[in-house]
C-alpha cells in the first residue's frame, strides 16, 4: 500500500473509530485479489476493539452472507465504586449464516438502530447477490447516526464495472465517502516482505526480483511463494530464482485463475489461453492471431476475459494476466495439441516483428515441435545475447539445443563455438563441459574451429571448473590447433602463463609468458593484446616484477570504452586485485575490485563479477571486517558452490573465522575435501592458506607429528610450484610445527628457502611472514629475547598493511617472548614487563572485539599466568553462587564451540582433570539456573 494510502487510512481511523461522533462515514476499500483488503479490515477491528463502538462484520460468500456481532465494551471501572472493579470483556457472538437478504435484514436492523455509533464492515461485497446489494444500498442511502461503514471488494469482479452495489447510490450529504485503492507492492516493498520471512542473508537480489516479477507485487502471492520455498526446500543458506521457478504457481492463485477461466463459455476461452502461451502483455491483434479467432469473435472473447477478470488491460493497450503466475496456471491446464498449435501461431507472430525477439521465438518454435526453426532461432538468439552481454541466457539456450539428438553435425559445431565463448564469461555447468567435449570428439571439425572450441573449454576448466591440470592440457593442445589464428593462440598462451590454477612448475608458466609477450608486441589485434595483458598482470605481480603496475594502468585506460575488450579489462582488474591481496598490497585491492566488478557488469562477464565478489570476502577477512562476514560468506558458497574458484574464497574465509572462534570441526569441513586442503583444483594460494590453518590447529591440539607432516606436504607443493610469495599464510605455522617437532635443521632450511624465493622483491605479506618465521626459529631455540625484534617487525608490517588479526598474533608473540625471557632470568625491567602485560591485555580486548573467541581465551590464559602478584586474586575460592565463574564461562564458551576437554586444557594451560571439574560445576549451575527460570515463569503465569 502506498504512503498516501496509509495516510488516508490512518486519518479515516482517527476520525471515525478512535473518536466516534454523530457523523456517518463510508470507506470504499478496493483492490485486486490478494492485495490485503481483509488485512486492513482486521486492523480496523483491532483499532476499534478498545472503544465503546459495537462492531458488525458481514462476510459475503458465493452461498450467502455471515454476520458476526462484536458487542461494545463496557467501561473498565464503575463510577462511585469504593475500589476499581474489572468487568469481563464481552465475547463476539458466533457468526450466523444467512442465505437470503430478509433474514439478514432482520438480524442487522436492531444492531444498527441501538442509538450509538456502530462500525459495519462488509467484506467481499463483489460476491453479494442482488438482494444483498439492495440491502447495503438502502442502508447507505439512509445511514444511522454515527455509522462507520467499510465495504471491501475486488473491482475486477463487480457485477457492473465501477458500481460497487450494482447501480449508483444516492449518498446523503451528511455521509462522508472516501475511496481507497490498494495497489500491488513495489520492488522495495516486496524485498522487505521476503527478507522479513526468509532473512536478508537468504534472499539474493535475483530471487527478490523474480518474486516481484512473477507475483506482480500482489502481497498474498508473495507470501504464498515464500511459503512454497520454505515447504519445498526447508531452511537453506540461500534460495535462488531457479528454486522459485521450480515450485510453480501457488494453489490459491492457480485455483483463482483457472476458476475464472472456467467461468467463461468454452468458445470465449481461446484468447485467455493465447495470453498464457504468449506469456507477456500482448496486443489484441496478437491474441486474436494466436487464438485463431477472427476479429469480431476475438474481440468478444477478449471483452469476456476482461469482464471475467481473467485478463487485465495495462496502460499501453496491451493485455495479460494479473500476474505471470496466473498465466502459468492456465497454461498448465491446456491440452497438449492445443498448446502446440498455439505455440506455432505465436512463433509466426513473433517472426514478423522488427527486430525479431529471437530468444522468445526459439522457445515457441521448440514448444511447437518445429526443430529446424528452433535451432535457427537459438543460433540468432545466442549471438544476440552474447552481443548484449547476457551470456548466461545464451548458455541456457545453447545447452538445451546441443543436448537434443536431432541437431545436425554442422549446426552442432556452430552452436558449440557460441556456447564455448559464452561459457568463458558466464557461469559454467557440468553439462557445458560435457557438451564441448562431445563436440571435440567429432573428427569432422577443421583444426581452427576445434582449436577455438578447445581454447574456451580449457579456460572454463582452468578457471571456473577448478580443473587446472585438465585445463592446462586442453590449452597446450589448443595452441597447436590455432597456429593459423595467432590472436586466439595468444589467448591460450597467456592462460598457460598463469601460475595460479595449475601445479606445473613456475618455469613452464614463464616460458609461455615470454612467448606470448613477444607475440602480443607484434600483434595488431587490440582485443588479443588486451586479453594477454589481463592475464600477464597477475603473473608479473606474483613474481614481483614492477612492470605489472604499468600493465595495470594500460588496462585501466580502457575501462570507459564500450568494446568487446571490456570482459578482458574486467578480468585483468580482478586478477590484479586477487594477486595484490595475497601479496599484501591491500590498499590497492578495494579500488581495483570496485572498478573491475563494475566493468564486468557492463561487459556481461558474470564469472569475473563473481570472482571479484569472492575476492572482496577475502579482503574483509584480512582487514578484520568480520561483522556479518560469516553470513555473507555462507550465502556466497550456497550461490557459487558449483564453481570451485569463487567458492574457494568464501571457504577460506569461513575456515579462518571458524579457527579463530574455536569451531575446529567447522573449520575442517570448510578447509578440507577428500583429505586435501580445499576441494581439488582450488587456486594454489588458497590451498597454501588452508594448509597453514590445518597446521596451526594441529599445533594447538599438541599433535606435533600431524602438524609437521601437514607442513611438509604443503611445503613440497610450494617448492614444486616455485611461487614463494604464496607461502605467506603457511610459512609461520609450517616453520613452528617443524621446529617444535624436533626437526630444527629442516625448519631453518625452510626459512632460508622462503627468504631466497623472495630475494629482490618488495612484497608486504611475504616479508612480514618472513620476519615472523625468524622470530619463531629463535623462540623455539630458547632465545626469546632475540626473537622479540623480529615479531615486532612483523607486527609493524602487518599494521601498515591494515591486517589487524595477523598484527595481533605477532604482537602477542612479541609480548610472550618478553615475559618468557624475564622468567628465564633475562631482562626484568619493570617498565618492559608492564608494557608486555599491557600488550597482552590489549590483544585480548582486540581479539574479543573482532569475535576471535578462541584466540582471546588463549591469550587471556597466557596473560593470567604472567599477571603481577598484586593483581592475582587472594587465596581461597570466591563464591559465585549459581553464577558461572570467569574461568567456568571460558570453559563453557570453548566447549560450546566444539573443543574437547583436552583441547580446552591446552588452550587455557590447564590439566584435563581441571577442565573436567570446571565443566561439571558449570553444568550443575546452568541446570540450576534453568530450573530457577522455569520456576519464575510458572510463578508469573499463575499470578
Amino acid at each position: 500500500m502506498s504512503t498516501l494510502s496509509d495516510e488516508v487510512w490512518e486519518r479515516w481511523l482517527q476520525q471515525t473509530v478512535a473518536h466516534p461522533g454523530r457523523q456517518s462515514a463510508l470507506l470504499l476499500l478496493e483492490g485486486r485479489a490478494g492485495t490485503g483488503k481483509s488485512r486492513l479490515a482486521d486492523r480496523l477491528l483491532d483499532s476499534a476493539e478498545a472503544g465503546p463502538r459495537p462492531r458488525v462484520v458481514l462476510t459475503f460468500t458465493s452461498s450467502g452472507v455471515a454476520l458476526t456481532h462484536h458487542p461494545a465494551r463496557a467501561p473498565r471501572t464503575e463510577p462511585g465504586a469504593a475500589a476499581v472493579r474489572e468487568r469481563p470483556d464481552p465475547v463476539a457472538l458466533p457468526p450466523r449464516i444467512h442465505s437470503d437478504a430478509a433474514a439478514l435484514a432482520g438480524d442487522l436492523e436492531p444492531l444498527l438502530e441501538s442509538g450509538g455509533p456502530v462500525l459495519l464492515i462488509a467484506d467481499d461485497v463483489h460476491r453479494a447477490d442482488g438482494a444483498g446489494r439492495d440491502l447495503l444500498r438502502g442502508l447507505l442511502e439512509q445511514p444511522p447516526a454515527g455509522l462507520a461503514a467499510v465495504l471491501t471488494y475486488r473491482p475486477e469482479e463487480l457485477a457492473e464495472p465501477g458500481l460497487v452495489l450494482g447501480r449508483a447510490v444516492a449518498y446523503p450529504a451528511r455521509l462522508t465517502v472516501l475511496r481507497l485503492r490498494l495497489e500491488p507492492l513495489d520492488a522495495d516493498e516486496v524485498r522487505r516482505l521476503v527478507e522479513d520471512r526468509l532473512g536478508p542473508e537468504c534472499c539474493p537480489p535475483e530471487l527478490v526480483a523474480r518474486i516481484h516479477e512473477r507475483s506482480a507485487g500482489v502481497p498474498q502471492v508473495v507470501v504464498d511463494l515464500v511459503r512454497q520455498l520454505e515447504d519445498a526446500y526447508g531452511p537453506r543458506e540461500r534460495y535462488t530464482a531457479k528454486d522459485l521457478d521450480a515450485t510453480g504457481p501457488p494453489v490459491r492463485l492457480a485455483e483463482l485463475a483457472v476458476g475464472r477461466l472456467a467461468a467463461l463459455p468454452e468458445e470465449q476461452r481461446a484468447v485467455a489461453r493465447a495470453a498464457a502461451v504468449l506469456d507477456e502483455p500482448s496486443s489484441a491483434a496478437d491474441l486474436y492471431a494466436v487464438a485463431a479467432l477472427p476479429g469480431a469473435a476475438g474481440r468478444e472473447a477478449l471483452v469476456a476475459s476482461l469482464r471475467g477478470a481473467v485478463l487485465l488491460e495495462n496502460d499501453r493497450d496491451l493485455y495479460g494476466f494479473p500476474s505471470p503466475l496466473a498465466g502459468t496456471a492456465v497454461y498448465g491446464e491446456m491440452p497438449g495439441p492445443l498448446r502446440q498449435d498455439m505455440h506455432r501461431r505465436a512463433a509466426d507472430v513473433l517472426a514478423h516483428r522488427h527486430p525479431v525477439p529471437w530468444a522468445r521465438l526459439a522457445a515457441h518454435r521448440h514448444r511447437g515441435g518445429q526443430i529446424r526453426g528452433w535451432l535457427k532461432a537459438v543460433e540468432h538468439a545466442a549471438q544476440q545475447c552474447a552481443e548484449a552481454g547476457a551470456h548466461q541466457t545464451a548458455i541456457d539456450l545453447l545447452e538445451q539445443a546441443l543436448s537434443h539428438p536431432a541437431v545436425p553435425r554442422e549446426t552442432r559445431a556452430r552452436l558449440a563455438r557460441l556456447l564455448a565463448h559464452s561459457a568463458v564469461l558466464g557461469l559454467h555447468t557440468d553439462q557445458t563441459v560435457q557438451v564441448l567435449r562431445q563436440i571435440l570428439d567429432e573428427q569432422s571439425l577443421p583444426p581452427a574451429v576445434r582449436g577455438q572450441i578447445r581454447l574456451d573449454l580449457g579456460l572454463v576448466l582452468y578457471n571456473q571448473a577448478g580443473r587446472g591440470l585438465q585445463g592446462w592440457v586442453e590449452l597446450e593442445q589448443a595452441v597447436d590447433e590455432l597456429a593459423e589464428r595467432p590472436a586466439l593462440a595468444a589467448r591460450a598462451m597467456s592462460a598457460l602463463a598463469m601460475p595460479v590454477m595449475s601445479s606445473v612448475p613456475l618455469e613452464r608458466n614463464l616460458h609461455w609468458l615470454e612467448k606470448v609477450q613477444k607475440m602480443a608486441a607484434g600483434s595488431r589485434d587490440d582485443e588479443a593484446r588486451t586479453a594477454v595483458d589481463a592475464n600477464c598482470i597477475a603473473v608479473l605481480l606474483e613474481i614481483g616484477d614492477p612492470a605489472a603496475w604499468e600493465v595495470l594502468e594500460r588496462l585501466r585506460g580502457q575501462t570507459t570504452e564500450q568494446t568487446d575488450r571490456l570482459p578482458h579489462v574486467a578480468r585483468g582488474l580482478v586478477n590484479a586485485a586477487d594477486a595484490a591481496l595475497w601479496l599484501g598490497h591491500l590498499s590497492r585491492v578495494g579500488e581495483l575490485l570496485e572498478e573491475g566488478v563494475d566493468v564486468a557488469v557492463r561487459g556481461g562477464a558474470t564469472y569475473v563479477e563473481q570472482d571479484g565478489r569472492g575476492t572482496g570476502l577475502l579482503l574483509d577477512w584480512m582487514t578484520g571486517t568480520w561483522d556479518g562476514l560469516t553470513t555473507r560468506a555462507r550465502a556466497f558458497v550456497a550461490e557459487t558452490g558449483v564453481m570451485p574458484g569463487p567458492a574457494a574464497d568464501a571457504r577460506i574465509v569461513l575456515g579462518m573465522l571458524a579457527l579463530a572462534q574455536g569451531e575446529w570441526q567447522q573449520m575442517a569441513a570448510w578447509l578440507s575435501g577428500d583429505g586435501h586442503p580445499l576441494p581439488v583444483g582450488s587456486p594454489l594460494p588458497h590451498v597454501a592458506a588452508a594448509a597453514g590453518a590445518l597446521v596451526r590447529t594441529a599445533l594447538a591440539r599438541g599433535d606435533l607429528d600431524s602438524a609437521a607432516s601437514e607442513a611438509a606436504d604443503a611445503w613440497d607443493r610450494l617448492r614444486d610450484k616455485g611461487v614463494w610469495a604464496w607461502a605467506a599464510e603457511l610459512a609461520p605455522w609450517a616453520v613452528e610445527a617443524t621446529a617444535r617437532a624436533g626437526r630444527r635443521q629442516t625448519a631453518e632450511a625452510m626459512t632460508a628457502e622462503f627468504e631466497a624465493g623472495l630475494k629482490g622483491t618488495a612484497l608486504p605479506s611475504p616479508l612480514a611472514a618472513l620476519s615472523w618465521c625468524r622470530g619463531i626459529l629463535l623462540e623455539t631455540a630458547g632465545r626469546p629475547a632475540e626473537a622479540v625484534p623480529h615479531f615486532q617487525d612483523a607486527t609493524e608490517r602487518y599494521g601498515a598493511m591494515l591486517r589487524p588479526y595477523a598484527a595481533i598474533l605477532t604482537a602477542e608473540a612479541a609480548a610472550s617472548c618478553v615475559l618468557g625471557a624475564a622468567a628465564e632470568g633475562g631482562d626484568s625491567d619493570p617498565d618492559t614487563l608492564a608494557a608486555a602485560v599491557e600488550s597482552l591485555a590489549s590483544c585480548v580486548e582486540r581479539l574479543t572485539d573482532m569475535g576471535a573467541g578462541w584466540d582471546a581465551a588463549r591469550v587471556r590464559a597466557t596473560l593470567r599466568s604472567h599477571q603481577p602478584a598484586a593483581e592475582q586474586r587472594p587465596r581461597g575460592r570466591p563464591s559465585y553462587g549459581d553464577q558461572l565463574s570467569p574461568r567456568e564461562q571460558e570453559v563453557v564458551d570453548l566447549a560450546s564451540a566444539g573443543l574437547t576437554n583436552r583441547e580446552i586444557a591446552t588452550t587455557l594451560h590447564l590439566s584435563p582433570r581441571t577442565v573436567e571439574q570446571h565443566v561439571s560445576r558449570a553444568r550443575r549451575k546452568l541446570e540450576s539456573q534453568t530450573r530457577q527460570q522455569l520456576s519464575r515463569n510458572r510463578g508469573s503465569r499463575g499470578s
